[in-house]
């Protein structure tokens, strides 16, 4: 996803000792970047949801065993253990955008428009190296680390809301927005665990969480379809993900899983 100079692999260690600050840009900056909020998506909701999903993820983590960390998840050659250390390095890799945004790594990545498969291509490359550096630490350590780097990360964000993060082709994404997405993620991976459990998962706002996808992943709008009604079931198509999981379907091969 981003060329070697910039390239930080997750190592389980970026939080440590650091103090996470944001290059909030100029007035004058942020004026370059017109843009409408999307429907639905707010502060006051769209956080409310977001640690909902990070709560989750931890509740349903607690339930999984040696035996159970091995079963396969949703997410194309990924077993629980893998899924559990991919979100320690994903919610690390959220403070870094945060960090150098509106010119980080993904922000120049995006502001390529590349097609959205070739974006999503570069995202699992990076997600696969990530992963390949993690210390090999049991699945419960990533997840405590994960909830802590996830839970500082949505108290950051309140003062910087509407400051730009990036933006791809003509749509600009905010920091609010860029939670809109970390927000879509964590609930998509709470079904993640919960399928690989053998259990079924829903949020309890599923239009919020769909809102969140909408303003921070504009790279794959929902498409109209007869599912349009249920906007979890929405999500989970968009995101490559097939409902009747394990039946025979799509297995999550993109960069946002």
């Amino acid at each position: 996803m981003a060329d070697s100079r910039s390239l930080r692999l997750c190592q389980g260690r970026r939080l440590a000792g650091r103090t996470h600050g944001v290059r909030q840009g100029t007035a004058a900056g942020a004026r370059q970047f017109p843009w409408r909020p999307v429907t639905g998506w707010s502060a006051v909701g769209g956080l409310a949801a977001y640690r909902d999903g990070v709560t989750v993820i931890v509740e349903l983590a607690a339930q999984f065993d040696e035996r159970t960390w091995a079963a396969q998840t949703p997410c194309a050659d990924w077993r629980a253990a893998d899924l559990a250390g991919h979100l320690r390095c994903v919610a690390d890799d959220y403070h870094e955008y945060l960090d150098d945004a509106p010119a980080s790594r993904l922000a120049r990545l995006l502001a390529t428009g590349a097609h959205p498969d070739a974006l999503a291509r570069k995202l699992a490359r990076q997600n696969a190296a990530e992963l390949a550096a993690l210390p090999d630490r049991p699945a419960a350590e990533h997840i405590a680390a994960f909830a802590e780097s996830a839970r500082s990360y949505a108290r950051r964000l309140g003062p910087v809301w509407d400051m730009p993060h990036h933006r791809y082709r003509d749509a600009l994404v905010t920091v609010g927005g860029m939670a809109g997405a970390a927000c879509a993620e964590w609930h998509l991976h709470a079904w993640d665990l919960a399928r690989a459990f053998g259990k079924e998962y829903r949020p309890a706002a599923p239009e919020i969480v769909l809102a969140g996808w909408r303003a921070g992943v504009p790279q794959r709008p929902p498409a109209p379809g007869p599912e349009a009604d249920d906007p979890w079931l929405t999500l989970l198509l968009t995101s490559g993900r097939s409902p009747g999981w394990p039946s025979p379907g799509r297995g999550i091969t993109g960069g946002l899983r």
